[in-house]
């Protein structure tokens, strides 16, 4: 029974895809296999968004759509670059440029600022604007969840302000570094007006989804791009946790998803998954875990649909 269940649920989830947000560090640059795409493997992707008729579009185009509640259709995909690591310029342009595939470059602005050798530098990103749009990642990229929220504040406006300065333009979007933060960080975030504000929690895009709270799933290695570009958005509204825990032990769990759903898999790192019981719409799971991570990520599941939270010990 409980195999037939999921297998419905994965056959369900799999005839209504939603967008997917993809993010890239690294291009053709061996030395940090960690966060790097090997130049084939990404052509690879490319034709296989190419051949299965997958449009990449620009991230305003995806703005657009969230403000006006559009649908978002299942063949969108949007290419985001975190960090602006020289070896996007040097080795990984010439391919979005061949595909005219746009992108958003998200630049670590202190890096570029004191010339960082690994960093792209201004002329760098003015050049690759004439093919994608350029976007904000912080100014020290600093773990945001362990700063005061003045000091947040502060990153921000000095990444921004200088920003402004070199492109003559605000911009649009900022992207978390390392994809951490909580409520107090996304409140200083928000002050800046930014159309915007990407996390790092694998998962999609719908007309839903929070504009200032986008999943996007890191591409690097060899992943199984099939299987990634068919999950999609699991409607949940988390209610707890929504820090993490001061004794390190995580409780409970506590969500609200959609009511037709009576059963969904869950995970927290560093344990493995299970499978819970909803009633009416309501995930209720009381089951103490010892958190083994400083950075801990929760899912809840259903067929392949997903939603997640990151958990960061902070100050």
């Amino acid at each position: 029974m409980y195999r037939k269940f999921f297998f419905l649920a994965l056959l369900v989830s799999t005839l209504y895809s939603d967008a997917h947000i993809f993010v890239y560090h690294r291009f053709g640059d061996n030395k940090h296999a960690s966060t790097n795409v090997a130049l084939p493997e990404l052509r690879k992707q490319f034709d296989y968004f190419k051949k299965h008729n997958y449009e990449v579009i620009s991230q305003n185009r995806l703005t657009q759509a969230l403000k006006n509640k559009e649908t978002i259709s299942d063949k969108w995909v949007i290419l985001n670059i975190d960090d602006s690591y020289k070896s996007f310029y040097q080795n990984g342009l010439a391919l979005f440029k061949e595909y005219s595939y746009p992108f958003t470059l998200y630049v670590y602005i202190q890096a570029t600022n004191a010339h960082y050798g690994d960093f792209m530098t201004w002329d760098m990103i003015k050049d690759a604007s004439k093919y994608g749009e350029i976007a904000l990642h912080s100014n020290g990229h600093h773990h945001m969840v362990s700063l005061s929220s003045n000091d947040v504040y502060k990153d921000t406006k000095k990444a921004y302000d200088s920003f402004v300065k070199n492109m003559g333009y605000p911009p649009k979007s900022y992207a978390y570094p390392y994809g951490e933060y909580d409520l107090s960080v996304r409140a200083e975030i928000e002050k800046f007006n930014f159309d915007l504000i990407m996390n790092q929690n694998a998962g999609a895009v719908n007309k839903n989804s929070d504009p200032h709270d986008l999943d996007r799933t890191a591409l690097t290695g060899a992943p199984n791009l099939k299987v990634k570009l068919r999950t999609r958005v699991l409607e949940t509204k988390w209610i707890e946790p929504i820090i993490y825990p001061q004794n390190g032990v995580l409780k409970n769990i506590h969500a609200t998803i959609p009511t037709s759903i009576q059963k969904v898999e869950y995970y927290v790192s560093g344990s493995k998954w299970r499978v819970a019981k909803v009633k009416d719409g309501e995930v209720n799971i009381s089951n103490e875990i010892k958190l083994t991570k400083t950075r801990t990520r929760i899912f809840l599941k259903y067929g392949n649909q997903q939603s997640s939270i990151i958990l960061v010990k902070g100050k």
